[in-house]
């Protein structure tokens, strides 16, 4: 294994992860065209319907039945971070704020002390085929900002496009920098109490794409601060003299490194911060310091339903015609500008 890799390991939907990251899913599904009900228009039979998480499978239902995807469900002391960079997913939360976004869009949420919300799949077209593709990332919450108020933010892909970085030994590369501050170019965190506020944590998270027999390099970092790029598309990489399949994740050394991409054109999701340092217990959709915590979470849920649903079902989505919206709890209502 290369000097500069510190641990590889095989990319399987659930991903390993560093503090402060937590969790880090990649779906990938090519759902048909949509029916009525802007569910896939397929057979569904032999499905485990509610629970359909077979990787054999083009596409998955996930937890839910008409529409795929993830109905009602709570989270509290961490953040969600997805970034969709093909179809679409709707969002409606305890708070009574919901959206619609895809395409290159992001969506920040902080759980906090604790919110209720569903992330549901449409698919919009009855015409053509609607494939998914996205990453979710579960960033942590030190113990001090576990209790603070709920957050959820927008984040439009006309504000956070692909950016070309050049690399004069091996050509441009391009990046998706959706928090951090890399290449000398830095896109703020629109969470007030996330850890990627905070400098100290120096928290990085981007996508690059690499075209074939080009390259991409990455700046070397302070000592302390951990980084994991996943290699989730092309065909095989070198480093250091390694050759490096797609499909593998690698846990990186502070070091710059130079990556020399082979015959196919590469895509790569970055993950990087500083660890916090802190006790980890989580159980399902809570992550706190102890398991008392966890246990008090259980109980809080259980009376409080942590705020209560609006929502008159628990897997609610948009009609069909709406576009990408935002829709926040005091009214105010958000669409991209484009040029189109």
């Amino acid at each position: 294994m290369s000097d500069y890799i510190k641990q590889a390991f095989e990319l399987v939907f659930h991903f390993k992860t560093q503090d402060p990251f937590l969790f880090l899913a990649h779906h990938r599904d090519l759902y048909p065209k949509g029916n009525d009900k802007m569910g896939p228009d397929a057979s569904l039979e032999g499905r485990e319907m509610g629970n359909d998480f077979d990787l054999n499978n083009d596409f998955k239902m996930y937890h839910g039945h008409d529409v795929p995807g993830f109905p009602e469900h709570p989270h509290r002391g961490f953040e969600t971070v997805t970034i969709v960079l093909e179809g679409f997913v709707d969002h409606f939360d305890s708070f009574g704020a919901s959206g619609r976004y895809g395409q290159g869009d992001i969506q920040w949420m902080t759980a906090g002390r604790g919110m209720q919300h569903c992330e549901m799949f449409p698919c919009v077209y009855d015409d053509k085929p609607n494939p998914l593709e996205l990453f979710q990332v579960w960033l942590n919450l030190p113990k001090k900002s576990k209790f603070v108020l709920p957050y959820y933010e927008m984040m439009w892909s006309e504000d956070y496009p692909f950016e070309e970085i050049p690399f004069p030994e091996e050509g441009a590369f391009k990046m998706k920098l959706i928090s951090g501050e890399l290449y000398g170019k830095r896109n703020i965190c629109p969470a007030p109490d996330s850890l990627a506020s905070d400098d100290a944590f120096q928290v990085a998270i981007a996508i690059f794409e690499v075209p074939e027999n080009g390259g991409l390099y990455l700046e070397a970092l302070p000592e302390g601060v951990e980084r994991t790029l996943y290699y989730y598309q092309g065909d095989t990489i070198t480093l250091a003299g390694e050759t490096v399949k797609s499909g593998m994740g690698l846990m990186l050394t502070q070091d710059k490194i130079v990556i020399k991409n082979g015959n196919k054109a590469s895509k790569f999701l970055l993950l990087q911060g500083r660890p916090i340092g802190e006790p980890v217990v989580s159980y399902g959709p809570f992550v706190m310091n102890t398991k008392r915590e966890i246990e008090e979470a259980y109980r809080d849920y259980q009376v409080t339903q942590f705020g209560g649903w609006p929502w008159k079902r628990p897997d609610p989505v948009y009609k069909r015609e709406e576009g990408r919206i935002a829709q926040y709890p005091d009214g105010k209502i958000i669409k991209p500008v484009t040029t189109e």
